[in-house]
């Protein structure tokens, strides 16, 4: 029997601590996930509940659920400059101790308090958006597909689960739903124990300056277009289905379910397109097929709600399943290198949420005026549309360009 040589068990010891070390960051990526969606997600089976405890009519309650989505877009371009002086880590650490402030301001019984929570909780959520997938493209190049696939099943998974059991979790725990609401910072306060430890020994990268000319790529725009489009669609429909329902009958519970149903369906979808994307040259049949898919649902929505309700909701989930993995993949497969991917996914997440936080007040406001949700829905299939006009575009097998100048004199080291 060879017995090993101190050299050889260093080196196995060396490259275990790697793989533990590698296995403890992809469960902190994940848990981060897993934390991106509840914050916005959980509000809306409660909206009925929250408007006849408040008083806020359609309009505002739809604005309170924009507001997330806004600081989404608006605050997506501080992500690469905070990145650039903190690093990644420390930026994500600061992202879930945010939102856990966010979900405590919500608690507390001024209406001002619920709306400064949920910006406090965008903040966090915009600036997570953006980094994520950066971090992905930059240690994990050879499983890009797979780590966007399982990123964004947490992401689609945990946003099923908040749909679906906050209203039965209030009502087993008899609770008001402003802690209702609250619960869901017991996962992110989790996540901030795991990931403080990526924190300690972050990678600190120089910085630099913007990437310039992508604002005049016209495939970053249709990368940007897309993103905003199938996110536009998301959150509308997220914030809306539960009250349409409501409107034909359906209590809230079963609403919540329902929006769980389309989040749950979305699963498969997501991984599985996430895995054969990322292996084709061309992902527009992708987008395609996230269009068709939901077109089927809102026009069901449309002609008979209550009667096909699983159906719609099973064909919603599909599309959206498929609509979010193809815009996440698309902004980590057109750009050439981690630099690109961050600038990239700060102008596509940045303009695209901005587009997508007119949708629930727009809707919400159109039921204001019209006093029904069928005008809303129409509009939704007109923009799907412009969705698979620019789904075909950003498809296409291109990489956008952009002159990248590192700073002088700066020099990377570990923390």
């Amino acid at each position: 029997m060879t017995l090993p040589t101190g050299r050889t068990a260093g080196t196995a010891a060396a490259r275990t601590a790697r793989r533990g070390s590698a296995a403890l960051l992809v469960a902190g990526v994940f848990l981060i996930a897993a934390n991106l969606r509840p914050a916005i997600i959980a509000v809306a089976p409660l909206v009925e509940a929250i408007r006849a405890d408040t008083g806020l009519s359609a309009t505002a309650t739809g604005l309170l659920t924009t507001l997330p989505i806004v600081c989404l877009g608006a605050l997506a371009p501080l992500a690469p400059r905070l990145a650039g002086r903190f690093g990644i880590e420390p930026v994500l650490l600061a992202v879930l101790a945010v939102l856990c402030a966010g979900f405590a301001l919500r608690t507390a019984p001024p209406v001002l308090f619920l709306f400064a929570g949920s910006l406090l909780v965008g903040a966090a959520i915009a600036v997570g958006n953006v980094l994520v997938p950066s971090l992905v493209k930059r240690d994990f190049p050879s499983r890009v597909g797979l780590l966007t696939g399982a990123y964004t099943v947490m992401l689609s998974g945990c946003a099923a689960v908040a749909a679906g059991v906050t209203v039965p979790l209030m009502d087993a725990l008899a609770l008001p739903w402003r802690w209702a609401l609250a619960l869901w910072a017991l996962p992110a306060v989790l996540a901030l124990a795991v990931w403080a430890p990526q924190a300690r020994r972050h990678t600190r990268e120089p910085p630099r300056l913007p990437v310039r000319g992508l604002w005049r790529s016209a495939l970053a725009w249709q990368v940007t277009c897309y993103m905003g489009l199938q996110s536009l669609h998301f959150y509308t429909l997220t914030a809306w289905t539960p009250a349409i329902f409501a409107e034909h009958g359906v209590d809230a519970e079963s609403a919540g379910w329902l929006l769980s149903l389309a989040g749950l369906s979305g699963l498969p979808a997501s991984l599985a397109v996430s895995l054969l994307a990322a292996r084709s040259r061309r992902q527009g049949r992708y987008a395609a097929a996230n269009v068709a898919l939901s077109t089927a649902g809102v026009l069901g929505l449309l002609v008979a709600p209550v009667q096909g309700a699983y159906l719609w909701m099973v064909l919603l989930g599909l599309g959206q399943g498929t609509g979010i993995s193809v815009a996440l993949l698309l902004i980590v497969l057109r750009s050439p290198d981690t630099a690109h991917t961050t600038a990239l996914s700060a102008m596509a997440q940045g303009v695209g949420y901005l587009l997508a936080a007119a949708g629930p007040v727009a809707i919400g406001l159109s039921h204001d005026l019209t006093g029904g949700w069928r005008a809303a829905l129409v509009v939704l299939l007109v923009l799907l549309a412009a969705q698979l006009a620019a789904g075909l575009g950003a498809g296409r097998d291109l990489r956008v360009q952009g002159a990248v100048e590192p700073l002088p004199s700066v020099n990377i080291k570990r923390v």
